[in-house]
């Protein structure tokens, strides 16, 4: 009996090192200097660089973008039983900070022309909550919201923004960075990311004194004291100085990896973009996205499940647009205020792999398969 060839497998988007090798000179010098623990030359450079990139004034580097959002959030002073809209078709990473500072969520729908916040629902909400504290918009997938017209309602109601940027890094809204319009924006560096550091994130902000105060919080709020003094809450939530150096070799290589994820994109688009019932992830003419997961809507008798499972049986992997939080089982008591755009996206959106280690003939196969479905039900 012959065995069945096992193809290669093709990633949604694993982490991808840079060719020069630059991550390992920062990671030898963290190691020869033995700075191996949180803090060093690396972190602080992180930090630097990365706001330098993004133009922000300050930055903290943090464990994970989910920190960054906790911390945001106690910076903007939201505390227990404030309200905080947060975008709805995101992951959950953006909401589960709003309940650990014991506030409530109130879940904000996207739009068809973005997929993401909604301003008309946005606008909707401020009228039934007018006291709300913070408000935290989502860049999905590297599409930028509409922030002009967020950040026109935020200032009428004096209302601190938060930018979720976990998935934007590289791009643009109007010529700016996406993660530095509001007053924080966060950053991940999750192993899938655009960029990864295997596991941190970044804060943002162009209020020094808040970012400082972070950095305080983030080191388990040590006062200064010869002897172990804590006079605030605080959290273990700084980055290693290993980490940061992958970070920095990782940041060198930004620019290379947002080109990729683009022709991953446009290759798609020209391929898929005639199927029956196909339809790829907005753009305007205000936004110049990353691409970090090229995602379409099927609305033609096949389903995204039937595509993802052909994938999968090819060894390729794939997966749904996020599953709305107003719909999550944890979330689902908490009110939400829009008309059911992101369900319908949950419903009909699939992601598409996006490695940026992908060649040509990775590109075919997925093309191949999605044909076959959409193909066999017309």
């Amino acid at each position: 009996m012959e065995a069945t060839e096992v193809k290669e497998r093709i990633f949604l988007s694993s982490p991808h090192m840079s060719d020069e090798g630059y991550e390992m000179e920062y990671i030898k010098e963290a190691f020869d200097t033995n700075w191996i623990a949180p803090l060093g030359e690396n972190v602080n450079q992180f930090e630097k660089e990365f706001a330098t990139k993004v133009g922000s004034k300050a930055a903290a580097a943090l464990s994970s973008g989910t920190a960054a959002i906790h911390l945001a959030l106690k910076a903007a002073g939201v505390g227990e039983g404030d309200i905080v809209f947060c975008q709805s078709l995101t992951f959950s990473a953006t909401a589960n900070p709003i309940i650990y500072q014991n506030a409530i969520p109130v879940f904000i729908d996207s739009d068809e022309k973005t997929w993401n916040m909604s301003p008309e629902a946005l606008e909707e909400a401020f009228e039934k909550y007018p006291n709300v504290k913070a408000v935290i918009v989502v860049h999905l997938y590297g599409l930028s919201a509409d922030m002009d017209k967020i950040l026109e309602l935020c200032k009428k109601y004096n209302v601190t923004l938060i930018e979720d940027a976990a998935e934007s890094l590289g791009t643009y809204y109007k010529g700016q960075h996406t993660g530095t319009f509001g007053d924080y924006g966060i950053f991940s560096f999750n192993g899938n990311k655009i960029i990864t550091t295997s596991g941190g994130g970044m804060l943002v902000s162009n209020n020094e004194e808040k970012i400082a105060k972070a950095r305080f919080w983030a080191t388990q709020s040590r006062d200064q004291a010869r002897h172990y003094q804590h006079s605030e809450l605080g959290f273990n939530y700084r980055m290693s100085n290993v980490v940061a150096g992958i970070g920095r070799g990782q940041l060198k290589v930004l620019d290379q990896r947002v080109e990729k994820k683009r022709y991953i994109y446009e290759y798609y688009k020209r391929e898929l973009s005639e199927l029956e019932g196909v339809q790829f992830m907005p753009s305007n003419e205000w936004n110049e996205p990353n691409y970090w997961l090229s995602s379409m809507t099927l609305t033609s008798i096949v389903r995204p499940a039937d595509v993802m499972e052909a994938l999968e049986r090819e060894n390729i992997e794939s997966r749904p647009v996020w599953k709305p939080m107003h719909m999550q089982p944890f979330f689902k008591k908490y009110d939400f205020v829009g008309k059911g755009v992101s369900e319908r996206l949950f419903g009909n959106g699939i992601c598409l792999p996006s490695d940026t280690k992908m060649t040509d003939g990775n590109l075919e196969r997925v093309v191949k398969v999605i044909k076959s479905v959409i193909e066999e039900n017309d």
